[in-house]
């Protein structure tokens, strides 16, 4: 296991940053990684084979998404859950163009207790639920109105399962399933809990503090689990991934070119390979920072759950 691998950037993103690069998503199918920006308001594909990019553009801010084993998409977006249908992606990309059209159909959407919300970090567990938190979008005003939701595989979206969120992320499974991750990145919280995970029911119980990053470095964003069951977390404002055995205790701590990297997922063709997202900061900007990196730390990842239910 290479203590320091290189990072290099993932060519297939193009040369244009990101403003928020969040929630990438492997497709082994395609060989192809998918992710978005937030406030741009698409999902983008990089294409491993061809080194090609195509995006597509949303009519809202769109922050996670997963997809179903149709190829739909399972947004959270602004205003509620979406299934998208992507109009097909030509490998000879669409950076140069017009980004390819996109069709929404609503599923399911909240109350949001407060205005300027939207979906944030979101994934499916090991049994295809989807799961995303909310978050209040004017992060400075440090409101803990944001919640964790479940929409299960017959399309109900649960009740608030954890709310008094502020900045909703770290979401991740272990490879049996049976322990659910989740952090809340806000300056005032940088903290990664534990949960035990009913894998027949879907429910989480007994949280406990897994990790505080107010002992380590930055804010804990997004996040990947390896087939080790280790947890690695992006630690934005720090250019830092940091691994975390099952017990959590920090045993590997890599640096990252950009200074908010937001949320990593393995892939390529072994599923050997860790890419990583990140944010462009409003000022002091490198040209590093809102671009996309890969890098090989020697262990292997676990194939990214499909939504188990029919969009």
């Amino acid at each position: 296991m290479s203590a320091n691998p290189q990072v290099e950037r993932f060519e297939a993103a193009g040369p244009l940053p990101a403003a928020t690069g969040e929630s990438p998503v492997w497709r082994a199918a395609e060989q192809a990684l998918y992710w978005v920006d937030i406030p741009a308001k698409k999902i983008v594909r990089g294409s491993l084979e061809t080194g090609k990019r195509s995006e597509w553009q949303l009519p809202e801010q769109v922050a996670c998404i997963a997809f179903d084993r149709n190829g739909t998409v399972l947004a959270g977006c602004e205003t509620a859950l979406f299934a998208v249908t992507l109009a097909a992606a030509a490998d000879t990309g669409a950076s140069a163009g017009e980004p390819l059209t996109a069709s929404l159909r609503k599923l399911a959407a909240p109350e949001f207790p407060h205005p300027g919300m939207r979906f944030n970090d979101g994934r499916c567990d090991r049994q295809g639920r989807f799961w995303s938190g909310t978050m209040v979008m004017d992060m400075a005003a440090a409101i803990p109105g944001g919640a964790l939701y479940r929409f299960d595989e017959k399309g109900t979206l649960s009740a608030p399962v954890v709310d008094a969120l502020i900045t909703q992320n770290g979401l991740g499974w272990s490879p049996d399933g049976a322990t659910m991750y989740l952090s809340d990145s806000h300056p005032q919280r940088r903290l990664i809990w534990a949960f035990d995970y009913d894998v027949a029911t879907g429910e989480p119980r007994n949280r406990r503090v897994f990790a505080d990053l107010n002992h380590y470095v930055g804010r804990p964003d997004g996040a990947a689990v390896d087939a080790d069951g280790c947890y690695w977390i992006c630690a934005n404002d720090a250019g830092q991934l940091l691994r975390f055995t099952p017990q959590g205790k920090l045993d590997r701590q890599i640096a990252v070119p950009a200074i908010k990297p937001a949320m990593c997922a393995f892939g390529g063709r072994d599923l050997d390979t860790l890419f990583v997202t990140s944010i462009r900061p409003g000022s002091g900007a490198t040209e590093h920072d809102g671009q996309v990196f890969a890098l090989r730390p020697g262990v292997k990842g676990l194939p990214e759950p499909e939504y188990a239910g029919q969009l």
